[in-house]
């Protein structure tokens, strides 16, 4: 059996993860945890029967745990619970779909006790890289990427261990907004932003998505999980979304992983890595398909992906600073506080104003993410 903890399994990953239990027969469920929606989360403890469940909005804390008092499942709450749901002995993994930089702690605590961590939130890694991957090292830990790009790139190298990687190419759909100027998004709306062409995510990534701050958040994640320097990260539009991403070796040789647009493949690969053991996904069909199609990313309109490079290229506190500056404008658009393109101009404007810090320790993350959240919700 694969036993694991699911941080965020009320949101879009948590829910497909728990699909692909429901279709796989050798997968016990011993955590999960939510931030608000204690609906689903009674429903999914109902079902699963979890040893533990963490709640995090701290004030719904006593009430829910009265609503599954006739269970089994020890209810927690905060931070200090999801440190616990990642923790818990019984589970091998646990897979952080959590979305921001609340997955970081969650998933050191996961490390330390030594857990695979099946990844799919991307501000670990985004903010932390140059701690996580070492600490997932000395403790003998795997990183298996759940991003639906990483998960291609991953699959791509297995047996390539020897192979020099010359570049990797990493797709990306274009977003709602692809092929717009400047001056058409001065007035897209939310619902604009948020009708995203090929994938159904949650809000924030659907709206990172549309910034294309996704495609840069993951082009940092790719340098730490594989080691390749920005410059040899390139990000190619791939309207169909059937190339995951690809990857160059030195030889010129390119490998590409495709499938469906279904992030279940991506999990259910991780969760049985590195084994392939149940369909989960339709069958892609190439005949249906018709044309596949490439292009460049225009950086000038979608500021974001260069935003991203920058500061991936400074280093040390800055990726920390400029995720926590693109949350805050990311949920101030959300909560019709600011236009679409004043998301790009919090985020430039708070790096701008930051005294970076190198040879950085968990608590310069956390405090520098503190500081960026502060500062980009006055702008």
């Amino acid at each position: 059996m694969k036993n694991i903890s699911i941080l965020g399994s009320t949101g879009s990953i948590g829910t497909q993860a728990l699909e692909v239990v429901d279709v796989c027969n050798d997968i016990c469920v011993k955590g999960l945890s939510a931030n608000n929606n204690t609906s689903l989360l009674e429903q999914q403890i109902r079902k699963y029967k979890p040893e533990i469940a963490c709640i995090m909005d701290e004030k719904l804390y006593a009430s829910f745990k009265a609503s599954v008092a006739d269970t089994n499942t020890k209810i927690v709450c905060g931070t200090d619970g999801l440190c616990q749901v990642a923790g818990i002995n019984s589970a091998d993994s646990v897979l952080t779909s959590v979305v921001g930089n609340v997955g970081l702690l969650p998933t050191v605590e996961a490390i330390n006790a030594g857990k695979d961590i099946l990844l799919a939130n991307k501000e670990t890694l985004v903010t932390s890289g140059s701690i996580i991957m070492p600490l997932a090292l000395k403790k003998n830990v795997k990183i298996l990427p759940v991003d639906s790009e990483h998960s291609a790139i991953f699959q791509c190298l297995q047996g390539n261990e020897n192979n020099r990687i010359s570049k990797i190419l990493l797709t990306a759909s274009g977003g709602p907004f692809f092929g717009k100027t400047k001056e058409q998004l001065k007035n897209v709306t939310k619902k604009d932003a948020l009708a995203h062409p090929n994938w159904s995510m949650g809000a924030k990534i659907t709206i990172d998505s549309a910034t294309m701050m996704n495609k840069g958040l993951e082009v940092i994640e790719a340098k730490w999980l594989f080691g390749v320097e920005p410059d040899n990260i390139e990000v190619y539009v791939h309207r169909q979304s059937i190339v995951h991403s690809m990857v160059e070796f030195c030889d010129n040789s390119v490998i590409a992983q495709m499938g469906v647009p279904d992030m279940k493949l991506p999990i259910v690969y991780a969760i049985h890595y590195p084994e392939r053991r149940f369909p989960v996904c339709e069958k892609l069909d190439l005949f249906k398909c018709n044309t596949l199609t490439f292009a460049k990313p225009d950086i000038d309109t979608f500021e974001c992906l260069g935003f991203a490079y920058d500061a991936l290229k400074i280093g040390g506190t800055m990726p920390a600073v400029m995720n926590a500056a693109n949350e805050i404008a990311v949920s101030r658009f959300l909560n019709d506080e600011i236009e679409f393109l004043q998301i790009p101009y919090i985020i430039r404007k708070t790096m701008d104003a930051h005294t970076v810090k190198h040879n950085i320790s968990i608590t310069d993350v956390i405090n520098a993410d503190l500081w960026a959240r502060e500062y980009g919700a006055l702008i």
